[in-house]
This record gives C-alpha cells, structure tokens and sequence, in this order.
C-alpha cells in the first residue's frame, strides 16, 4: 500500500511540470490571440473613423458647392430677367438701340455671372446639382432666345447657345454645356414673353410682327407637343404646356381681332396714326 502511495505520487510529480508548460503555452496562446483580435479592431475602427471623416468631407464641400451654385443661379436668373425687360421697352422707334442694348446686357450676363456657374461646375457631375442651377439657366435661356428671335426673326438653337459658352470653360476639363432638358424648358417659358410682346407690338400698330410672333409661337408649341409626353420632367413640363397654349390663344385672338374688329381700334390710335394700313383699314377722314 505504502509502495502504491509513492508511485502515485512519482507520477504526479512528473506530469506537474507537463501540465504546467501546457497551462503557460494556452496563456500566451490567449493572450497573443486577444491582442491580435484588439490590433485587428483598433485598426478597423481607425479605417472606419479615415471613411467617414471623408464621407463627411465630400458632402459639407458639395454642400458649401450647391449653396454657391444657387447663388451663381439666382444671379443669372435676375441679371436675365432685366434684358427681358429691355427688349420689352422696344418700339418702332427705338427698335435698334434698344436691342443693340438688350444683346450687350446678355453678353455681361454671360460673361459675369454664367462664367462664375461655369467655373464652379467643372471638373464635377452637371445633373448632380443639377436642380440647383437649372432655374437660372431656364432664364437665360429665355432671355437669350427672346433677343436673337427679335434681331433675326429665327430660333437661337442648342448648338449655337452651347457654342459661346466653349470659350468659357477650362480647356483640360469637361465645359459645362446647357442640356436639352432646360433648353426646352426655357424654351417653353419664351412664349410667355413673346405673347407679351405681340401684345405691345398690335398696340403699337405693328400687325405684321405680331402675326410673325403668332406663327413662330404656334411652331414651337407644335413641335413640343410631340416630345413632352416623353420628357422625364412631365410635372413642369405640363404645366409650361398648358401655359404655353394659353399664350398661343392670346396671341390668335389678338390677331383675330384686328383683323375682323378693327374699326374698333382705330379711333383708340387716332386718325393720323400711320399704322392704319398695318390694321387692314383704310384712312379715315
């Protein structure tokens, strides 16, 4: 029995320094694998705090960006407007200068503050901010047709808008072009103002320019009929439509009647006035 007691506890003594390398080695195994595990996760963490800091980067700059860019808009919107309203001052009398000063206003327009939208633009993707910019390049647009169609009696087209604004931009990057989309737009909103001008012009006597305006306006509306059903901005576009056919009406009955009342308005400019044959109606003692 006392024989057994020794051996078991020989036994004992020799494993004790196995089971203890063992007990070490799983300790350092542990601790080796917790510390790779906290690397692993201070190192993820890091890239997760490089990635949103960039995140965030990208959209406080494209904000501050979008903010100058409807700044640059509104100005090109109001700048627009007021050669709007220099073509509306024209008479038969002032014709020429009041133009020649209408198309020199457009062109500081263009050079001073479409320039500034241009510049800010390039090198970035024109539909992202495109809502931000596309209400005052609908204005020049507007603007810009309404002066060529008064010196030339023709239609400014894309092409030949696009074409000045290339000396604009940066030769190394992408120019900013205006797109179909707010050239049809802008294109819309100018018969508005055309209907306003024909409506002075057989005021001022001048029937033939109105009817010129009246054909021009039924064309445009003719020819954006077939395309607006398929136009991703349908919502505006079918409100410009609906406006736009209520100024080709105006227009038609404004001509119409001259033409069939026209003695009506001939007392209203007087018997000297020498736009009578331009209303159809002889001289009237």
């Amino acid at each position: 029995m006392l024989l057994y007691a020794s051996k078991l506890c020989f036994i004992v003594m020799a494993s004790k320094p196995q089971r203890i390398r063992h007990l070490v080695g799983a300790t350092w195994q542990s601790a080796m694998k917790k510390a790779r595990t906290m690397s692993t996760e201070t190192h993820t963490e890091s890239s997760m705090k490089d990635g949103f800091s960039k995140y965030a980067d990208y959209l406080n700059n494209l904000n501050d960006k979008r903010e100058r860019v409807v700044k640059a808009s509104r100005d090109i919107t109001m700048n627009s407007k007021k050669v709007i309203f220099q073509v509306h001052r024209m008479s038969k009398q002032n014709k020429e200068e009041v133009l020649d000063k209408a198309v020199k206003d457009l062109t500081a327009v263009t050079d001073q503050y479409l320039s500034r939208l241009i510049k800010e633009l390039q090198g970035t993707d024109f539909w992202k901010l495109r809502r931000a910019y596309s209400p005052g390049v609908q204005e020049y647009v507007e603007a810009a047709t309404l002066c060529n169609f008064c010196k030339t009696g023709t239609l400014l087209t894309l092409d030949e808008m696009n074409a000045t604004l290339i000396p604009l931009s940066d030769p190394s990057v992408e120019p900013l072009q205006i797109n179909i989309l707010d050239y049809i737009l802008g294109l819309a909103d100018l018969t508005g103002e055309l209907m306003r001008l024909a409506i002075g012009r057989i005021s001022e006597g001048e029937l033939d320019f109105a009817e010129k305006i009246c054909s021009f306006v039924r064309e445009i509306y003719r020819n954006l009929t077939l395309i607006a059903p398929e136009m991703d901005d349908s919502s505006d576009m079918k409100q410009k439509m609906e406006t736009m056919l209520q100024s080709v009406m105006k227009i038609e009955n404004a001509c119409f009647s001259v033409h069939v009342r026209g003695s009506e308005y001939i007392p209203l400019l007087g018997p000297a006035d020498t736009s009578y044959p331009l209303l159809g109606m002889p001289d009237i003692e």
